[in-house]
């Protein structure tokens, strides 16, 4: 069997990583790794192979363009003319991106097998594109692989064709956190002396929605800032210099550079809270039993809230500083582990797509 694993985002590559390890570690399988970003993509730092322990892609497709319309034709253009070279049984891909519907599209135009890998999330809400996207690669999807009780049922609802069948598989996510839980780095945070010592918040941002409100994002912060913990915002890009402008030379704020994979674990999971808009960062939370605050209205993954350590707040400062408040005091809600989060994910997948 030959699989072709293509994959659009830094984050992807933390998903793929394990069935990686489990497609090698079968007979009878080869697989080729294909990003369809840039070659020289400055997110994708080779710490980020060797902290995932995994190769670099084997092709770039080198697309580069922020319009999604763009990127869409682009990719489709590009892995089509790959596939035309490259013999392949199933194509699997990974999330909810421009790139990942492209490339779903493309490989069922050739009538090769489809694998969605982390299928049946929504928002519900049809004027997010990758909401679109989302409705159109599980459609297309022969294999749907979902991580949760929820997105399995929204899945098999909506299933189209009588070929496509839908697998809870659980969260693979968590196959990587558990295989790498022994291997975090503490990382060095200019002035920042003792992080095990300090009693600090996370925060990450990187929804173009909320960054582009500079005063709701303002009001929202001020809460967070006015919490009394020491806040430490790793942050790339757009979201560095929003932040950097609102608050400048903030004595409570510390806003690094982006850390390794490895750097990042050990720092969200010694937090006392996190604060975020990142759907993984809240399921990383979850695991690691960390009170987590997303700045959102919905999760396209619910069970880190009706199970997990996750608490929705969207744009209401108010609700922000109530659960700033609980977090101060340690009243925060009792949680657990989702079905399915064991590590064995990747397993699974591996096990029915050779089946």
């Amino acid at each position: 069997m030959n699989i072709c694993i293509i994959v659009g985002a830094r984050p992807n590559f933390v998903k793929v990583a394990p069935l990686i390890r489990a497609i090698e570690r079968q007979s009878g399988v080869s697989y080729r790794l294909v990003y369809s970003g840039r070659e020289d993509d400055p997110t994708l730092e080779p710490s980020l192979f060797s902290d995932l322990q995994m190769p670099r892609p084997d092709v770039f497709l080198n697309v580069d363009s922020q319009r999604l319309n763009d990127i869409t034709a682009q990719v489709m253009g590009h892995f089509d003319s790959y596939l035309e070279l490259h013999p392949t049984d199933v194509v699997i891909v990974v999330d909810d991106l421009a790139s990942t519907m492209a490339a779903a599209i493309t490989a069922k135009k050739r009538g090769i097998k489809l694998a969605h890998l982390v299928a049946g999330t929504r928002s519900f809400d049809i004027n997010m594109p990758k909401e679109i996207n989302r409705l159109v690669i599980d459609a297309l999807s022969d294999y749907l692989f979902t991580a949760g009780i929820k997105s399995n049922s929204v899945a098999t609802r909506e299933q189209q064709s009588e070929t496509s069948q839908t697998f809870l598989v659980g969260n693979i996510l968590m196959d990587t956190l558990r295989f790498n839980c022994n291997r975090l780095r503490k990382p060095v945070i200019k002035g920042v002396d003792d992080l095990e010592q300090t009693p600090y918040l996370v925060l990450t941002l990187n929804r173009k929605a909320l960054l582009a409100d500079k005063e709701g994002l303002k009001k929202m912060l001020d809460q967070v800032m006015e919490a009394g913990f020491c806040v430490i915002a790793p942050l790339r890009g757009i979201a560095r210099e929003v932040v950097s402008e609102l608050y400048g030379a903030e004595p409570r704020l510390h806003v690094t550079d982006s850390l390794s994979y490895l750097e990042f674990g050990w720092l969200a999971a010694h937090a006392q809270g996190v604060v975020t808009d990142s759907g993984n960062v809240a399921e990383e939370a979850t695991f690691n039993g960390v009170p987590c605050i997303t700045l959102n209205d919905y999760t396209e993954h619910q069970e880190t809230v009706t199970i997990g350590t996750n608490v929705l707040v969207g744009g209401d400062p108010n609700k922000l500083a109530a659960c700033l408040t609980a977090l101060k005091k340690h009243e925060w809600k009792h949680c657990g582990l989702p079905e399915r989060w064991d590590g064995r994910t990747a397993e699974r997948i591996v096990q029915i797509l050779l089946g």
